[in-house]
């Protein structure tokens, strides 16, 4: 298996007006610590990736900046390790999938329950295409 596939580049990152656009018109749910939004539409030509995130750790729930940054940088692993499926799946369907992954408890958790929760999501968003 080639390794660039398990990169998470800046287009599959989903930031500026794109992310605003995620947040009308979404499906959503939760699955603990995340609150998940998705939105899916045909995928077209200046699409340079089939899936884009966008990682959110409220300053609310978690005050000091090294908490957010920590809590922020499992979720990409844990992402960056199990979207290949989804990929697959989004590339045979012909779509382009926006998620949002919104952390939203106040205690900062291990890895292996982000891990679980991310993969939990994705199959979730898998099976709603």
């Amino acid at each position: 298996m080639s390794e660039g596939l398990y990169r998470l580049t800046k287009a599959e990152r989903l930031c500026g007006k794109a992310a605003n656009g995620l947040f009308a018109g979404s499906k959503s749910g939760f699955a603990f610590p995340y609150r998940y939004i998705f939105k899916t539409r045909p995928a077209t030509e200046e699409d340079q990736a089939q899936v884009s995130v966008l990682f959110v750790v409220p300053k609310r729930n978690i005050k000091r900046a090294v908490g957010r940054n920590l809590l922020k940088r499992r979720t990409r692993e844990a992402y960056r390790l199990q979207k290949l499926p989804l990929l697959e799946k989004a590339a045979r369907k012909g779509l382009h999938i926006d998620i949002g992954l919104i952390y939203s408890t106040k205690e900062i958790l291990d890895y292996t329950p982000i891990r679980d929760a991310v993969g939990g999501i994705l199959e979730k968003i898998s099976g709603r295409l």
